[in-house]
């Protein structure tokens, strides 16, 4: 078995566009290769910024051979009167290129077909491979691509070299004007190259070897954490790894090299928020902790080299974080001398959404919800919440933030715990973004879920008042992130209240303006939106969608309750008496939703206990009044596990009606009467599940 070596060499590449790109580039050769019948043990891809590099092993040197019959035209019309082949059988023939006397005569259903077995295959591996190769290198994609000196050829990057073996030969193509070959290009600095490779199994040692390059992005990563922490803990402290920041470094560098520099300590004053983002952002460096978990003077940066002068080279990585360091102390203390007030006045001048107003309106219309919404649910904070609503967007015309936008809510809490506000009004500013995404933790306190879910519904309504409703791929207010936060929020924190109600208030707050959707078909379409939201959270934490959507069609206007009802119904449909039951309460759930609304005036659930002629008819009845007070005591207590037990109670009754009963007899005041008692069990079964949307 052979192996096949391909390295894209490149400018560099962004880090963001590598994990993508291994991706791309392995899944359209495994299709490629399969649609050729040509068989592989494994594919690897491996990137740094300066190339991509393919490896198959265990590939076949010759494609798959394979026979397969190709019918043709009838043989009434491929043969004359006299047995003579037509032009219909020569233009077969010929198009198949076959001769004559290959063909032969298939037996079909339809009839006999002149034939020809063709084999295909049998090709050399290294044949399809240069076809191939060029066109999934030219259709790889990126975010962003670019042309480079006459040609119309476009990549994420310019393409310096290729590098093509199967084992020792070189596979021939060319791909934006470039020749492939047996030559790599290594380190700029510790082995630029170029350098032969002999074949494809001593790629890997070369690449390492000579071009001193770490071609795996898992051993560069490896690497800078071992190091980091060994230079950390000389220091007496610990990196503080950021997961995303040491993905982005790993990409950054195909020869990585920690190294740990220091800051002055007098900049320990800023926040650990600010000293953190200026390492970050700017330099892509980590932060240093104490035992204690305070910030040391101290950063570990990456290099992509190995220095002659570690001194000179760490002095200088200190140089350029001291002036960032500079500004942010600069920008702090300016913030120290402003006050909320005037922030406040600066809001009116922010836009938020043009036809929504500023954001000084904004903060104002959450000073109301978030009073609102403690009202229900925690008076005991309701002026901190209201405040917290007022003050939420404050800091974002602060020095700090406009430098720094990733600290907005968490400056403004920084602020707010220096200028004398109420702890509880502190961290609810701090937390008002959260969730930041499905990962994202949601806030810890009260107050900060008020406030985040206030933001979200007042968004949401107003964007939807103005018809920016997400359609497909297109969500440029992150709606839909809106949504989900808002109900993973009270799912998480128990919070009871009207959801529907939430977002009419919100609508509300806007008071009266010109809308593109009239406000009831607004809030319509919003609480539709927030439901599938909704459904689709259920669905992603593993529940059945039938089961979902069996929850949801009850009632989800109380989230939390909607929430506890399902995890309820999915333990009741793992027990044995779930399938049995589905099938007696749906049978009542059907009957209802078919006849019921073709009864003058409807139907309410009362029944007269005089028209009842059947003895089962009055044992229903009868079971439906004794268990009334459990099930609501229980239904108070939100205890949805004990209600769902009562159904085994209830079913017995159900099916001896169902089995002696004739609901839809002749006499209407009789039938009216089995309709309002089966209606009256739907109601109450209703409130737990809708049995209608479930199926066995």
């Amino acid at each position: 078995m052979s192996v096949f070596v391909m390295e894209i060499g490149t400018e560099e590449l962004p880090a963001r566009f590598l994990s993508g790109l291994e991706q791309e580039i392995a899944s359209r050769f495994e299709a490629a290769l399969a649609a050729a019948n040509v068989e592989f043990g494994t594919l690897n891809v491996q990137s740094t910024p300066r190339r991509l590099a393919l490896t198959i092993e265990n590939i076949d040197a010759v494609q798959r051979e394979a026979e397969e019959v190709v019918s043709g035209p009838p043989v009434r019309i491929a043969f004359d009167a006299q047995g003579r082949p037509t032009k219909a059988a020569e233009g077969f023939a010929r198009t198949q290129g076959a001769e004559l006397d290959e063909l032969f005569t298939l037996t079909t259903d339809k009839g006999e077909y002149l034939a020809v077995r063709k084999k295909t295959g049998g090709r050399p591996v290294q044949e399809i491979l240069s076809e191939v190769a060029p066109e999934i290198i030219a259709a790889l994609p990126f975010p962003k691509k670019m042309k480079w000196g006459s040609g119309d050829f476009t990549f994420g990057r310019p393409l310096r070299w290729v590098l093509a073996l199967f084992d020792s030969e070189v596979v021939p193509f060319t791909v934006a004007g470039i020749v492939s070959g047996n030559e790599t290009c290594g380190h700029r600095v510790h082995g630029p190259g170029p350098f032969e490779v002999s074949g494809a199994d001593a790629y890997a040692g070369t690449v390492r070897d000579k071009c001193h390059v770490t071609l795996c992005a898992a051993d560069r990563r490896r690497v800078t954490v071992e190091g980091g922490d060994a230079l950390a803990a000389q220091a007496g402290g610990r990196i503080l790894w950021k997961d995303s920041l040491l993905d982005e470094v790993q990409g950054l560098c195909e020869h990585p090299v920690p190294c740990l520099g220091d800051f002055d300590p007098s900049f320990l004053e800023l926040p650990a928020e600010v000293l953190l983002t200026s390492m970050e952002s700017h330099q892509k460096s980590f932060g240093v902790a104490a035992a204690d978990g305070s910030l040391m003077p101290h950063f570990l940066t990456v290099l992509n080299m190995t220095p002659q002068n570690s001194a000179l080279v760490k002095k200088g990585w200190e140089r350029v974080l001291r002036a960032r360091l500079e500004d942010a102390r600069f920008f702090w203390k300016a913030d120290l001398a402003s006050d909320f007030d005037s922030w406040l006045a600066k809001l009116d001048s922010v836009i938020f959404l043009a036809p929504l107003g500023s954001m000084g309106d904004k903060t104002r219309r959450l000073e109301r919800l978030c009073r609102w919404l403690a009202a229900a649910v925690a008076p005991d904070i309701q002026e901190q919440a209201a405040r917290a609503g007022r003050l939420s967007k404050a800091d974002l015309v602060s020095e700090m933030v406009y430098e720094f936008d990733s600290l907005q809510g968490i400056m403004g809490g920084i602020y707010a715990r220096r200028k004398g506000e109420d702890e509880i009004v502190a961290q609810a500013v701090s937390e008002q973004y959260l969730p930041a995404g499905p990962e994202s933790p949601v806030p810890d306190s009260l107050c900060g879920a008020l406030l985040s879910i206030a933001d979200k519904a007042d968004t949401l309504a107003g964007c939807f008042g103005l018809s920016m409703i997400p359609t497909g791929a297109a969500d440029p207010y992150a709606l839909r992130r809106c949504a989900l936060g808002i109900a993973r929020i009270m799912l998480e924190k128990g919070l009871r209240f009207d959801v529907r109600e939430l977002f009419r208030y919100a609508q509300e707050g806007y008071g009266e303006r010109q809308w593109k959707l009239e406000p009831e078909q607004a809030a319509e379409k919003l609480h539709e939106f927030f439901v599938l939201r909704l459904k689709n959270l259920f669905v992603s934490q593993g529940h059945e969608t039938l089961l979902v959507e069996a929850a949801l069609h009850a009632g989800a206007d109380d989230v939390w309750a909607a929430g506890a009802r399902l995890e309820a119904l999915d333990r009741f449909s793992k027990s044995a008496e779930f399938g049995q039951a589905v099938l007696t309460f749906k049978r009542a759930a059907n009957i209802i939703r078919k006849q019921g609304q073709e009864e003058d005036g409807g139907l309410d659930g009362c029944y007269d206990a005089s028209l009842f002629e059947d003895e089962a008819e009055k044992a229903l009845a009868g079971a439906l009044e004794d268990i009334a007070p459990d099930f609501e005591a229980r239904w108070a207590a939100d205890d949805y596990h004990a209600l769902f037990g009562l159904l085994g109670v209830l079913r017995p009754a159900v099916d001896a009606f169902f089995d002696s009963v004739m609901v839809m007899c002749e006499d209407p005041r009789i039938r009216r009467n089995r309709l309002n008692l089966l209606q009256s069990l739907v109601q109450r079964l209703g409130r737990l599940a809708d049995f209608g949307a479930l199926q066995m």
